[in-house]
């Protein structure tokens, strides 16, 4: 029987990050191998790994960080910085809500076609599938999940589009059978600075619950680029951020594809 919580969507993440040539090896396998060791539920070391997999570019930034404890809540993770105790609260931006369940209905899909091909010939099919759809699909018609399914199924078999498939693209990858979307960008895809200081605000009232032990308690507020969920292509009124008043001794906003960092305060 399958794991309820299987590694399977954070390898894929991996693997993107491999891709994009970003990715910090050594480090994220060190701390993945120190949550794996922790007592932690398996929904809560999956967890722990996404985020640490989101900070990413923020340890490209801050080099020098060693990330000390892994299991604490509030903040979410106990770092050393500069001989200072740090504590680091992450929260993920959600650029566009109404994509969110649009995106879990398609990762379902994406793996059901996964299954397909892993069973068929693992070693013919493996690499990473970049697709793009047709305009008119619905991801949220179980009817048409499974031509979607098929349409992928067929579409990768073939090396062409099928069906419901508009575009294919392929990466090598030397293990699996991973398949997600095409990264592709509307040059007036803003993030809204609201969205941002919103989150602020929610996290402020938190503040004073938080390990009071550190020296310095930092927000890092991040943007998934490998989710069509949370992208964007410039934050709209970004000079708003500048009035932004809260008790963290500094905040961040970062993108975790090309690195892009904004210090908020």
């Amino acid at each position: 029987m399958k794991k309820a919580f299987s590694d399977e969507d954070l390898i894929k993440n991996l693997s993107l990050y491999y891709l994009n040539r970003h990715l910090k090896i050594k480090p994220i396998e060190k701390y993945h191998r120190k949550i794996d060791e922790s007592s932690l539920h398996d929904r809560e070391k999956y967890k722990k790994k996404s985020e640490i997999l989101l900070l990413n570019s923020f340890m490209h930034h801050f080099p020098e960080v060693q990330f000390e404890n892994f299991i604490c809540e509030s903040p979410d993770f106990i770092a050393k910085f500069k001989e200072k105790k740090i504590g680091i609260e992450l929260t993920e931006v959600i650029n566009h809500l109404e994509m969110k369940k649009v995106e879990s209905n398609l990762n379902k899909i994406f793996r059901q076609a996964e299954i397909l091909l892993e069973e068929e010939d693992t070693t013919k099919y493996r690499g990473v599938y970049f697709l793009e759809f047709n305009s008119s699909i619905k991801f949220d018609s179980l009817e048409d999940q499974q031509d979607i399914i098929l349409s992928i199924y067929r579409s990768i078999k073939k090396n062409k589009p099928r069906g419901y498939v508009k575009s294919i693209r392929k990466s090598f990858h030397r293990r699996n059978v991973f398949i997600t979307h095409e990264y592709s960008m509307n040059l007036f895809d803003e993030l809204c600075s609201e969205k941002i200081i919103e989150l602020i605000e929610k996290k402020n009232e938190k503040f004073p619950y938080y390990d009071t032990s550190v020296d310095e308690c930092w927000l890092v507020i991040v943007s998934d680029m490998n989710s069509i969920a949370s992208r964007y292509t410039f934050i709209q009124n970004k000079e708003h951020l500048k009035e932004v008043k809260s008790p963290f001794d500094k905040i961040f906003h970062l993108e975790n594809l090309f690195g892009n960092i904004t210090s908020i305060k």
